[in-house]
C-alpha cells in the first residue's frame, strides 16, 4: 500500500483524487492544499516545494502534480534530487506549456503541425505587425496566464485591446512581456491527452472543453466552462494524433528533455489535419473531470508505470462506453472580479453514477462556501452526449448560491 500526495486545489485535483481513491493499492490520499470537497487537506501551498518535500518524506508519499505553476518552478527536479517518486515533467520539459515561444519554436523545428506565427517583445513592433495583418489573428502571452492569456482578435480594435492589456497595462505581468501572434485556424477543436514515460505513450479518451465565458463561445477566455468526453473522430484522425504525440515525445527525448506525465494538446482539425493550438504539461481542467468519470482501469497503475519507465508493459486502459458532460458552475463576474465566501446549498447531493467535483470552495464548520471563480464541476453520464448534458444540468439546477453562474450550452454542440 502506498500513500499519495496530490498537489493542487482545483476540480482536476479533486477528480484525480476521486479516481485514485478507487485503487486497492493506495492507503491514504492527501491534498495540498485541496478544497472544500477534498480529504485529507494539508495546509501547504503549491509553490512551497520545500514543505511539500518534507511532507512527502514524512508520509512516504507518491506525489502527483496537478497544476502548471509548481511544474514551472521545478518541483519534479527537486523531488527527484531527494529520490522521491513524483508524477510530472521536469522544469525544462514543462516549457512546452510555460513558454508559448519555446513551444512554437519546438513545433516549427520538428515539423509538428501548428499555426504560422511571429514573436514580439515590445509594443511598437507588435502594433506595426497587427496594423498590417489580415484579421482574425490570435495573440498569446508567452508565459502562464491561467488560461486567460489568449486573445482571438477578429478586428484591429480587438488586437489593439489585447496589446494594450499585455504590454501597456501589463495585465499578466512577466508572462506578457513577450508574445506570439499567429494565424487564426478554423475547424473542429478537441483536447488530446496522452500519458508518457519519456519514450512510450498511452492516449487517454478524447475530450473537448469550452473556454469562453458565455454561450455560443462569446466573451472572454477562461480556464474552462465545461467539457465532454468522448469526441467522436475517425480512425485516420486518431492515428494522426497518436503519431504526432509520439513524435513530440521522441524529439523531447532526443534533445535530452524526456517528458514524463500527462501531455495535453489543444487540437484543431482543419482539412482532415490536426494542428496543435497549444500544449499543456498536465491534465486539462475541466477535461479531467469528464475523462476520469469514464475511466474504468486503475489510474494509479498508469501513473506509477510512467514514473518507472514501464508504460509499454501496461495494457490499454478500459473506458465506460457512456458519455460524460461536465458543467462548470462559476461565480458571476469570473474571469474578472467575483464574490467569495457565499454559502453553497446542494453540493452534498448523494448521486448515482454522477459526480460533483469541487474547485473554488472551502469548508468552514459544516458549510461549503465559494472561494474562487470556478467553483464546482458537475458531471453527468448518459448513453449519448445529449442525455449526459441533461443529467449534468438537472444536478446543476439543484445547487444554489447567490452569485452562481454557468453556461447553458455545455455538451449541446
Amino acid at each position: 500500500m502506498v500513500n499519495v500526495l496530490i498537489v493542487g486545489s482545483g476540480g482536476r485535483e479533486h477528480a484525480l483524487g476521486w479516481k485514485l481513491s478507487q485503487s486497492t493499492k493506495i492507503d491514504k490520499i492527501y491534498f495540498a492544499p485541496g478544497n472544500g470537497g477534498t480529504h485529507v487537506n494539508i495546509d501547504i501551498n503549491i509553490d512551497d516545494i520545500d514543505q511539500l518535500i518534507k511532507f512527502a518524506i514524512t508520509n512516504n508519499c507518491f506525489t502527483i502534480v496537478g497544476p502548471e505553476i509548481p511544474l514551472k518552478l521545478g518541483i519534479v527536479d527537486k523531488f527527484k534530487k531527494k529520490n522521491l517518486k513524483i508524477f510530472g515533467p521536469t522544469q525544462t520539459a514543462a516549457k512546452l506549456e510555460s513558454s508559448k515561444i519555446w513551444s512554437k519554436n519546438f513545433m516549427q523545428k520538428y515539423n509538428i503541425p501548428t499555426a504560422k506565427f511571429e514573436i514580439f517583445d515590445n509594443y511598437n513592433s507588435a502594433l506595426k505587425y497587427t496594423q498590417s495583418a489580415s484579421h482574425p489573428i490570435v495573440i498569446k502571452a508567452d508565459g502562464l496566464a491561467s488560461g486567460k492569456g489568449v486573445f482571438i482578435c477578429n478586428t484591429l480594435t480587438d488586437s489593439l485591446s489585447a496589446l494594450d492589456n499585455l504590454f501597456l497595462k501589463q495585465k499578466f505581468g512577466d508572462a506578457g512581456t513577450k508574445i506570439v501572434i499567429e494565424e487564426y485556424l478554423q475547424g473542429r477543436e478537441l483536447s488530446y491527452i496522452v500519458l508518457s514515460d519519456g519514450t512510450s505513450i498511452i492516449p487517454m479518451e478524447t475530450s473537448k472543453d469550452y473556454k469562453r465565458i458565455y454561450d455560443c463561445d462569446r466573451g472572454a477566455n477562461t480556464g474552462g466552462m465545461g467539457s465532454y468526453s468522448p469526441v467522436e473522430i475517425n480512425v485516420d484522425i486518431q492515428n494522426k494524433l497518436q503519431k504526432m504525440m509520439q513524435n513530440v515525445i521522441y524529439y523531447m527525448n532526443k534533445t535530452n528533455t524526456p517528458f514524463v506525465g500527462f501531455l495535453y494538446a489543444g487540437i484543431i482539425l482543419q482539412n482532415n489535419t490536426p494542428y496543435v493550438l497549444e500544449f499543456n504539461v498536465r491534465m486539462g481542467d475541466p477535461e479531467c473531470q469528464s475523462i476520469m468519470a469514464r475511466m474504468k482501469s486503475d489510474l494509479y497503475d498508469y501513473l506509477i508505470a510512467c514514473v518507472d519507465g514501464q508504460l509499454s508493459n501496461t495494457p490499454t486502459p478500459k473506458w465506460d462506453q457512456k458519455h460524460a458532460v461536465c458543467v462548470v458552475l462559476a461565480s458571476d463576474g469570473y474571469p474578472n472580479n467575483y464574490a467569495k465566501n457565499e454559502v453553497i446549498y446542494g453540493c452534498n447531493l448523494i448521486l448515482d453514477n454522477n459526480m460533483i467535483f469541487h474547485a473554488g470552495t472551502k469548508k468552514i464548520s459544516d458549510q461549503i462556501m465559494t472561494n474562487g471563480g470556478r467553483v464546482l464541476g458537475v458531471v453527468g453520464l448518459g448513453n449519448d452526449r445529449k442525455l449526459a448534458a441533461i443529467q449534468a444540468y438537472e444536478i446543476s439546477n439543484q445547487i444554489k448560491w447567490k452569485s452562481k453562474y454557468s453556461r447553458t450550452d455545455i455538451g449541446r454542440y
